[in-house]
């Protein structure tokens, strides 16, 4: 054969080969853009026209053959992604600048500590603490458990109120390196036990008001086990413990050693997630992660360093823990705190702190708009709400009526790499990516089965990405290294596995799944829609349905019981609700079994009794039907439904009037 020929073979082989490797997709858009060129050739080399007349060309053409569209989406969207994009380089650069100086959380603290060391770093109830007497505080806690021989990587579990003293004691620990895990003082006997056992933690911190919970578990954790207690105990409990403030005393507020070789990317903090399936799970928060998630924040909504933070949400979670400390640690803010959210005292409270910014979640919007008028409500100084969960159906509402300019909405998995903003404050929206530029922060819906919630795949084994419109799984590719990127998973290295999805845009790719049901629309807005596996939200907490599940069947004789959420009309997130193959249960000691072992918000409020639950032809349970049918006691399947009543706590039958209540909202949960 003549060598030309033999080339022409081989160019033709190659040809085919990488024609071959495209999707339809990409097959048809490079023929398109072929054309496109085609065209301009014509235009340019035939007719002779100039560049400008041949460039209009190809725009009108690829106009009149849908482009009118995209560019639509670049016209509308342009603006937005021109203030956000100079957003993520401040923060990357920031960022990246911490990971070259190898600065951890409180080598950033130290620095507003000698900035002004005499201002206010955090309130709660009438008393104050300057950033001086935290960094001293916190310096006397590091020494302390140092000269107790902890050591860079041990762990502790603290056990605490929703008080700056849960920042004093993690905050103090991560100066000699010892990673703290916050466990949800909701949590008792086996939840909580799991939690501080998952964590490998060397020692236990807790609040003397908790101590009946930890005297119940303690026998369940390692024998072991460091205890401290913050405050008197009236009741001796059955195990030894050291009174943490009264050995603090004599302890020096110096610094603690210099740990040598610490990075970034060493671990903080565990905050504890229900991620999909099973018990809490501990996230593994790094220092990187920690300044990733609240100085982000800080730079998409233009807080500053005098503003002074008011929350009332928990500070074991990564809203308040994070983005809300994260304030105080990093960028020089006040936090007033309080125990636990006051509907009534809301904003009487924001006016006595004299709060700039505040904190929420979504049913504390609803709980506050419930209230009547009050003059505290226009008499604050507040102009950014911070949080996630507000209903488009009370946004302009509680916008409005508290005169508030700015409302910060914001999402993201505490663990993931796919936290996403509202800028644009579209009523409804938890954040937008850019339709112009996705590579600058490269974050997807990928579709899901709408039964089984496993990843669909095309004829070429990778992700399919949802359309605007279409409801899809957000996920975020993982990029090791990076602070903005990278995915580190849980202190269960089984269960970091699970979150992990591999080939998704590309061969040999992986991305962080959230769990998470979103839709996007045409402009890159994205909508909440569902929890992806086997958690659902309620007041404002991941339930697992698989921990519940297990719960139930311990009451009911292992009978099989499938639980899943369901809406509420005015509610935000979805109310539990457990179908029981057993018609026979006492609902009285079930009830009373539920309150000693779940915390209040994953215990189920509809109950319902059936001879048996339907499973898919995987065994699992077919939850889409029984969620579909819901609570309507109209309904032949729902003949032996009952609701966990507000008034009476007890479960009790749902008839149509009850029904009827519940959707007016006359049955308030």
């Amino acid at each position: 054969m003549p060598s030309v020929d033999r080339s022409l073979f081989r160019a033709a082989r190659v040809l085919n080969s990488f024609v071959s490797s495209f999707s339809r997709k990409k097959l048809k858009m490079v023929l398109k853009w072929a054309a496109f060129a085609g065209l301009a050739a014509v235009l340019r080399g035939y007719l002779g026209l100039p560049y400008w007349q041949t460039a209009a060309g190809v725009f009108a053409a690829y106009l009149a053959t849908g482009g009118w569209r995209f560019a639509l989406v670049v016209i509308k969207t342009f603006p937005r992604d021109a203030r956000a994009l100079p957003v993520l380089f401040k923060l990357k650069a920031r960022l990246n600048g911490y990971h070259r100086q190898k600065k951890l959380v409180h080598d950033v603290f130290r620095e507003s500590v000698k900035k002004h060391p005499d201002k206010i770093a955090f309130i709660f109830e009438e008393q104050k603490w300057t950033f001086r007497d935290v960094e001293n505080i916190t310096n006397k806690i590091g020494n302390y458990f140092y000269e107790k021989g902890y050591q860079p990587g041990d762990s502790v579990a603290i056990f605490v109120e929703n008080s700056p003293e849960l920042v004093f004691l993690w905050l103090g620990l991560s100066k000699i390196g010892v990673v703290s895990a916050l466990i949800n003082y909701s949590l008792k006997k086996e939840g909580f036990a799991h939690c501080v056992t998952v964590s490998k933690a060397r020692a236990l911190l807790f609040s003397a008001k908790f101590s009946e919970v930890v005297d119940e578990a303690h026998g369940r954790l390692s024998p072991n086990m460091d205890y401290f207690c913050l405050g008197s105990i009236s009741t001796k409990p059955n195990f030894a413990f050291t009174e943490l403030e009264s050995v603090l005393t004599s302890t020096s507020a110096l610094p603690p050693p210099v740990i040598e070789g610490r990075k970034p990317t060493d671990l903080l903090i565990y905050i504890y997630t229900s991620g999909t399936t099973g018990l809490p799970k501990g996230a593994k928060i790094t220092h990187s992660r920690f300044m990733f998630m609240s100085m982000g924040i800080f730079y998409a909504y233009g807080l500053r360093c005098d503003d002074v933070l008011y929350t009332t949400i928990p500070l074991y979670h990564s809203a308040g823990g994070i983005v809300g400390v994260g304030q105080v640690l990093l960028n020089g803010a006040t936090m007033a705190v309080r125990v636990k959210f006051s509907a009534s005292r809301f904003w009487d409270e924001a006016c006595k702190y004299n709060a700039t910014v505040i904190q929420y979640i979504g049913e504390i919007c609803r709980y506050m708009l419930d209230q009547p008028v009050r003059p505290s409500e226009k008499q604050h100084k507040v102009r950014v709400a911070v949080g996630n969960g507000l209903r488009p159906q009370i946004w302009k509402e509680f916008k409005s009526r508290f005169s508030i300019k700015q409302i910060a909405e914001f999402y993201g998995a505490t663990e993931g790499n796919s936290n996403i903003v509202n800028m644009e404050q579209v009523p409804g929206s938890v954040g937008f990516t850019s339709r112009i530029a996705p590579w600058a922060y490269p974050i997807s819906l990928i579709r899901v089965d709408e039964d089984t919630r496993e990843v669909i795949r095309g004829p070429d084994g990778l992700c399919i990405l949802a359309q605007p419109g279409e409801p899809g799984e957000l996920v975020g590719k993982i990029k090791v290294g990076d602070p903005v990127r990278d995915f580190h998973g849980y202190a269960d290295e089984s269960a970091t596995k699970k979150k992990i999805v591999r080939d998704v845009f590309r061969k040999g790719d992986c991305a962080f799944l959230s769990g998470d049901i979103l839709v996007m629309d045409d402009y890159g807005n994205f909508y909440f829609r569902d929890r992806s596996g086997d958690t659902f939200r309620w007041k404002g907490e991941n339930v697992s349905t698989t921990e519940v599940e297990a719960s139930i069947s311990n009451v009911v004789n292992l009978a099989d019981v499938c639980v899943y959420g369901v809406e509420i009309p005015g509610t935000e997130g979805k109310a539990g609700m457990a179908a029981i193959a057993n018609p026979s249960v006492d609902l009285k000691k079930l009830n009373r079994s539920l309150q000693e072992t779940l915390p209040a918000y994953a215990r189920p409020v509809f109950i319902k009794l059936v001879e048996s639950v339907v499973v898919t032809g995987t065994a699992k349970f077919q939850k889409t039907s029984l969620k579909k049918v819901g609570y309507d006691p109209s309904l032949k399947e729902n003949c032996r439904v009952y609701v966990l009543h507000p008034k009476s706590r007890e479960y009790e039958p749902v008839d149509a009037a009850t029904y009827q209540d519940i959707l007016d909202g006359k049955i308030r949960f």
